[in-house]
């Protein structure tokens, strides 16, 4: 599969109704692209920050569903949005063990690598990390997204609640240091969401 991004900042008091339209309009047209399978909006309603994640059955079919979202994208968030950051990625693993509840917590990883590592680092993370992550209390899904040309990845671990996300964070702040090192990748943010939305249909 294939996912694109959207990061979007704003004014906090304003993300309520950009989480709406997002809800109602945004995957009203979403549903209505071929090979569409699934849609995850996240927040940070302290500082005003939305991820928007849409996923797509192959890459033709998510440049073409662009085509249609790009003209749309600024209506719908506005008046929030005041910076807009849209990235595509391949699903390199996608992992559930139950499903995410709304008002759970995801925590994105960013992460930099080698474009000729991209390979290990999958194997990394499905060896190591998806384990660890399966010991933990209140875990739900995760997934590995990554840019093989540009050497980007962005990894998603979603809990069933804050408290659980919250709990995770010693463990996981340890198996991040030693799977960095192993897959030769480097940290550059780190961050913590709301879910609001989440459902992937990988068939």
């Amino acid at each position: 599969m294939f996912v694109r991004t959207v990061y979007v900042t704003g004014d906090p008091s304003k993300a309520e109704a950009a989480i709406r339209v997002l809800n109602s309009e945004g995957r009203e047209l979403l549903e209505e692209r071929p090979e569409y399978r699934g849609a995850g909006v996240f927040v940070d309603r302290e500082l005003g920050k939305l991820l928007a994640v849409s996923w797509w059955g192959s890459e033709a079919a998510r440049r073409n569903s662009d085509q249609v979202m790009r003209e749309r994208r600024g209506p719908m968030l506005e008046p929030f949005a005041g910076t807009v950051a849209v990235e595509n990625y391949e699903v390199a693993v996608f992992h559930s063990v139950q499903p995410p509840r709304v008002g759970g917590g995801m925590r994105s990883t960013r992460v930099e690598f080698a474009p000729a590592d991209t390979d290990l680092f999958a194997e990394t993370f499905r060896s190591s990390a998806i384990p660890r992550l399966e010991a933990l209390p209140g875990f739900a899904q995760c997934s590995l997204f990554v840019d093989r040309q540009r050497g980007r990845g962005m990894v998603g671990s979603l809990f069933v609640d804050h408290a659980a996300m919250a709990a995770s964070r010693a463990g996981q702040a340890a198996a991040r240091s030693a799977d960095a090192a192993k897959a030769h990748l480097t940290v550059v943010g780190l961050e913590e969401f709301e879910v609001v939305h989440a459902d992937v249909r990988p068939d």
